[in-house]
């Protein structure tokens, strides 16, 4: 039986990644909805770059929903800075023509979630959390009918990449991310220690450029320019692929590592605000209702990225 999946995202350059691996030919995952949250830019950005990047898949079938366009209490931050002013840095922009649905894409979450079995639905946020933590605050009866979530967001031993301690999905939305933590929901966590193993080098590039079709031409030319940032910044042969780790998840969990964990969530501190507390080492008794990816097998990893951009040929 395929995963029924709610995407939540903000595309953003890896976000646009992550869903031409969920779109593959033959991928064993269905779709229910894709929602857009406002984050690495604001939400009319979001949404609409999220029907584009459906439309150069070939993949108008699938609603697309526009969710919050705030954070739940501070004012947004995005990061134009890494994925270009229009959050598609790279390919043109256009106006799609798949219509965005009419409904809020929280309500969709809610309504969603009421009418699925217990334990069915996985979601798969590759954004801040406001849309998630919204539906659980305006409905936590639908807590039972998510079978996990998983998330990209935090770090441990990596630092934080938009402050010195924080995430940046964790950063925009922190009393978010409080509330998703906090709950007893299972979550899969994909923070920077797992996401910066996964770094595009220009032998993966080449072998992208190489699949010759308008999906990996596409990638190809996204990830041109999302590898001059996070190179120069990193000083690494290449940028690392954060939201493309979840959906790799859903499809081959073996690729990676995991430890059951609690985590928590400084939202409050001027200093640490966005901070995740990864309790690795059990230092606490909390619940251990996260498991926190800390290894993939890099080369796995690439090799499914690349067979899944093939199939659109």
């Amino acid at each position: 039986m395929s995963t029924k999946v709610i995407i939540d995202c903000d595309p953003g350059l890896d976000d646009a990644l992550n869903l031409f691996m969920a779109f593959g030919d033959g991928v064993d995952i269905d779709i229910l909805g894709i929602v857009a949250v406002a984050g690495n830019v604001g939400l009319a950005k979001t949404e609409r770059n999220t029907r584009l990047l459906c439309e150069i898949a070939g993949r108008s079938d699938i609603p697309v929903f526009a969710g919050c366009d705030a954070p739940l209490n501070y004012p947004l931050a995005t990061a134009e800075e890494v994925h270009g002013g229009e959050g598609l840095e790279g390919i043109e922009i256009f106006q799609p023509k798949m219509p965005l649905q009419s409904q809020n894409g929280v309500e969709f979450i809610i309504e969603t979630l009421r009418s699925a079995e217990e334990h069915s639905v996985t979601l798969v946020p590759t954004g801040p959390l406001t849309n998630i933590a919204a539906a659980i605050i305006q409905a936590p009866d639908i807590i039972p009918k998510i079978k996990e979530i998983v998330l990209m967001g935090g770090a441990l031993r990596e630092g934080g990449n938009i402050t010195p301690s924080a995430e940046f999905n964790i950063y925009v939305d922190p009393h978010a991310a409080q509330i998703v933590f906090d709950s007893d929901i299972p979550k899969i966590v994909f923070g920077l220690d797992v996401t910066h193993q996964v770094l595009v080098s220009t032998e993966v590039m080449s072998r992208i450029q190489a699949i010759g079709n308008p999906v990996s031409d596409a990638a190809y030319n996204l990830l041109k320019s999302y590898n001059v940032f996070d190179s120069d910044k990193y000083g690494e042969d290449g940028a690392p692929l954060h939201d493309p780790c979840t959906i790799a998840y859903v499809l081959k969990p073996d690729l990676f590592k995991l430890k059951a964990c609690n985590i928590r969530v400084e939202a409050d501190s001027p200093i640490t605000r966005g901070h995740t507390a990864v309790d690795f080492w059990h230092a606490t008794d909390l619940p251990r209702t996260s498991h926190w990816a800390y290894e993939v097998d890099r080369d796995g990893f690439f090799n499914l990225l690349i067979e899944l951009l093939e199939t659109y040929s």
